[in-house]
């Protein structure tokens, strides 16, 4: 097959040309080559494909319908190749990327923009989901790279660390008393507390620290999304769970303050997950680039 291609190489420049020499110059051969290369071809279909002109080469019928095919061989393949380059050089292409609402909004947001604008070419596809689900996502081939909360242990995953995050209690003004309170895990008990969904990972990890102090940590609210956190905070609902780099603007704003505990809560970190064996697109190589 290589061979052959070679010998259809020499072929079209031969044809397109209508020189040998020429040919021979566009392929940086000899022309002694280019003719030999003519003759191979012409042997292994027993069939003459040029005949000589004035002016250097012209095809026979038979040569004519062979060219009709390898010049469309020819045109794709530079295609292809332009397609490649575009490609390599992140001109075209695309990024998907599965994570969770409040990580999209709250931590890769500006990374996409700045993303968008240096590869404007570059469309972007968005899956949302529970850690669980992005999983699936990406053994399924939906998605090149998953940002989710560790730890994910998976062997058929490999995870890079990104950023730390830290978590915590926070309420609004319906609970302003309680700014200056320290509070103990079981007195904040006492307290309606409002928390994420079973499945995520922030649900999981403030569980297991209550239990590891005996305590059981029944949520007086159940809510679907950050967003719903803060904001059912905010209008005194209860005191959410969230994560304290999602609440910036609210903690500076006073519209939310956070409450004050005895035991240290733990941090968390933001993981980006790519499944092991199989090689990063160079959009998505880019990406854990800009974001590590």
């Amino acid at each position: 097959m290589g061979n052959n291609y070679e010998l259809y190489k020499v072929f079209y420049w031969a044809a397109k040309t209508g020189s040998l020499t020429q040919a021979a110059k566009a392929l940086y051969l000899t022309q002694p080559s280019v003719s030999h290369a003519i003759k191979q071809l012409e042997d292994r279909f027993g069939i003459t494909l040029f005949y000589r002109n004035p002016k250097g080469v012209a095809l026979t019928h038979e040569g004519s319908i062979l060219y009709s095919y390898i010049e469309q061989s020819h045109i794709l393949i530079t295609l292809a190749e332009e397609k490649m380059a575009a490609l390599k050089n992140l001109d075209i292409g695309e990024l998907r990327i599965g994570g969770s609402d409040s990580l999209f909004k709250h931590y890769l947001l500006p990374y996409l923009e700045d993303f968008n604008q240096t590869y404007p070419g570059i469309r972007l596809h968005l899956s949302h989901g529970t850690t669980p689900e992005v999983i699936s996502f990406l053994k399924e081939g939906r998605i090149d790279l998953g940002v989710v909360r560790m730890p994910i242990i998976d062997s058929q995953l490999e995870v890079r660390e990104s950023i730390q995050l830290q978590d915590c209690f926070v309420a609004g003004a319906r609970f302003a008393e309680l700014k200056e309170v320290v509070f103990s895990l079981d007195k904040l008990l006492q307290y309606p507390v409002i928390l994420f969904s079973r499945n995520s990972r922030a649900r999981m990890a403030i569980t297991e620290l209550f239990q590891s102090y005996g305590y059981t940590l029944k949520p007086e609210i159940e809510v679907g999304s950050v967003d719903l956190l803060i904001e059912f905070a905010r209008r005194g609902l209860g005191i959410s769970y969230v994560t304290r780099e999602f609440v910036t603007k609210e903690l500076e704003e006073g519209s939310l303050f956070e409450i004050s505990l005895d035991v240290r809560l733990p941090p968390s970190n933001v993981g980006i997950m790519t499944m092991r064996n199989m090689p990063l697109s160079i959009t998505a190589g880019r990406f854990i680039e800009l974001v590590r």
